[in-house]
């Protein structure tokens, strides 16, 4: 019996919630309708049929340390033949290239969409949504084929070029459950704005988007806030020049800088908010939320320092999720873009389960360890290992995650520690390694 059989036959035996839960999760008919989008069904019956090397690439993200043959055998993927052998790994990579990406970047599409707008609207501030865009790079393994493609860093005629290729992407998440929205990625050269401007479109109306000054862009902003009931909230740029029309407040003014771009107004209206955290230099935020009586100062200054919440969502993926690893496994460019797209549902999918726990032991989601979490995920699954269990026992099993998960409740965050951005850890005195080019033949 297959992962979607089986998950079909729990829900019929008549499980409590927890299996109902995970069912909504990643329901079996969305990586139907994925891999019918990207046209990768197959009528031929395969060891490895499409659905399961779904769950394998997702898989592949829960397990950075294991065999990708060994997360087969684990998650009991493949269908059985009439020898019972082991699938060979050159089957399993086979498997990996008819996929293909594109099931997995509908699918992400698609449950991300739900998840994430579901989980913000349940944490509204002021009637609005919460969501956080921030950008990343993600190390790639040192081939040929990955370099070509998504290039690196470049550190100078000292030290040269990076030692592995990178990818930038940039996510949309939200902020008060980490649940990702959107997600896109492309070269090291590529910048964040200009990924960013592919997902702005997908911030649902009555939100309120809290990005980095980074991401203070005329042409992207003004699109957003025209519409829907979007508005965003960011800190100002050092060079970012505006003229005082109004005094809203102590430290709170009504402003508009001139915009000097074709299609778009002369003037753009927002509001400036000055503040200075002790220790740190005084800054301005500027926002579309221009009503101070309805969004009164000193908390949009507060809920500006929940966009750090994006910065421990990449932490959580990159040092607990992929165990801080050089980089992931996939060596060439199509293999790295399916790999990144399975990363990206399986944070959500961890991320959900911490929700529904959180939501539970009544608690903000934040307050979940996601390494724990991460812990007890993979444990559990290897308890299953190797083992031939009944289907009406995997719910409670289920059921003793939860409870277990509900005893890794955090303490609440120290809002009274500030500190500023330092490097931890001192670079190499050795020479980096760097690629050699292939010699022609």
């Amino acid at each position: 019996m297959d992962l979607d059989e089986s998950l079909a036959s729990v829900a019929a035996y008549g499980a409590p919630d927890a299996l109902d839960r995970l069912k909504e999760h990643l329901n079996p008919l969305w990586i139907e309708e994925a891999l019918t989008w990207a046209g990768t069904t197959s009528i031929r019956r395969r060891r490895l049929p499409a659905d399961q090397v779904v769950w394998l690439v997702i898989g592949m993200a829960l397990y950075r340390n294991e065999p990708i043959e060994h997360i087969v055998d684990m998650l009991d993927l493949a269908l059985p033949d009439r020898k019972d052998t082991l699938v060979a790994k050159s089957a399993i990579a086979q498997a990996r290239r008819r996929l293909t990406e594109e099931p997995l970047a509908y699918l992400f599409a698609t449950t991300a969409a739900e998840w994430a707008k579901r989980s913000a609207d349940a944490r509204k501030w002021k009637g609005l949504s919460l969501y956080g865009m921030d950008g990343t790079t993600i190390r790639v393994p040192d081939s040929p084929e990955n370099r070509a493609a998504f290039g690196g860093s470049y550190a100078g005629a000292l030290r040269g070029e990076s030692g592995y290729p990178q990818v930038r992407a940039v996510a949309v998440m939200a902020l008060r459950s980490h649940v990702m929205s959107a997600f896109r990625f492309a070269g090291y050269a590529t910048g964040e704005t200009t990924l960013a401007r592919d997902v702005w479109s997908e911030v649902p109306e009555d939100s309120l988007v809290i990005v980095d000054r980074n991401f203070l862009v005329a042409n992207e902003l003004i699109h957003l806030e025209s519409s829907g009931n979007r508005h965003w909230l960011s800190r100002a740029k050092t060079r970012t020049n505006y003229s005082v029309v109004e005094k809203l407040g102590t430290d709170d003014e009504l402003v508009v800088i001139e915009v000097n771009q074709t299609g778009l107004p002369r003037q753009w209206a927002m509001r400036a908010i000055h503040y200075q955290v002790k220790g740190h230099p005084r800054s301005t935020l500027l926002t579309s939320l221009t009503d101070p009586e309805m969004y009164p100062a000193k908390e949009l200054v507060a809920l500006y320092h929940e966009r750090w919440e994006a910065e421990i969502a990449y932490d959580e993926i990159k040092t607990h999720l992929l165990e801080r690893e050089e980089a992931i496994r996939s060596r060439t460019p199509d293999g790295v873009r399916q790999e990144l797209w399975g990363i990206a549902i399986a944070y959500n999918l961890v991320r959900l389960e911490i929700e529904r726990v959180a939501a539970e032991a009544d608690v903000p989601p934040t307050r979940i360890s996601f390494v724990a979490a991460v812990a007890l995920v993979r444990d559990e699954i290897g308890r299953l290992y190797g083992r031939r269990l009944a289907l009406g026992t995997i719910p409670a099993r289920l059921q003793h995650l939860r409870r277990n998960l509900k005893r890794l409740i955090l303490p609440p965050r120290r809002t009274e520690r500030a500190f500023p951005r330092a490097v931890k850890v001192k670079m190499s005195a050795y020479p980096r390694k760097r690629p050699t080019p292939r010699r022609p033949k």
